[in-house]
Formats: C-alpha cells, sequence, structure tokens
C-alpha cells in the first residue's frame, strides 16, 4: 500500500470508530465527546486537501513506506 492509501484507510477507521463511539444510539456508545474526534479527523482531512501537506504521510515516509501518485 502506497502512504496515500494507508491515510485514507486510517482517517476513514478513525471516522467510523468514533462516530460508534460517540452517537447516544450506538451499541458501543461511550460519550459524545468522542464526536469531537470526528470532527478533528475531518479538519485534518480538509486542511492536507488545502495546503497538500500531511503530517501523517510525513511520517509513513520516514519508516519507509513508499509514496503514492
Amino acid at each position: 500500500m502506497t502512504s496515500w492509501q494507508i491515510v485514507r484507510l486510517v482517517a476513514g477507521t478513525f471516522i467510523l470508530l468514533s462516530l460508534a463511539l460517540g452517537i447516544p444510539g450506538s451499541p458501543i456508545f461511550v460519550s459524545q465527546w468522542w464526536l469531537a474526534f470526528t470532527a478533528f479527523v475531518g479538519a485534518n482531512l480538509l486542511q492536507s486537501a488545502l495546503t497538500k501537506w500531511c503530517m501523517m504521510e510525513s511520517i509513513q515516509r520516514k519508516l519507509g513506506v513508499k509514496p503514492g501518485c
């Protein structure tokens, strides 16, 4: 997998998990504060789209993950 694929996989997983933990009707509900984490992930995706820089991709490249095109 390339770095951009991993970023999107992790972001999607974080969003779905934080929604499951933050929505009161969910069987694994913990607290509505988990919705703030959903907003944080969304804000980071927006920031990376506007600046063309993503911290997670930078970290992955240092770890040897091949960059995506």
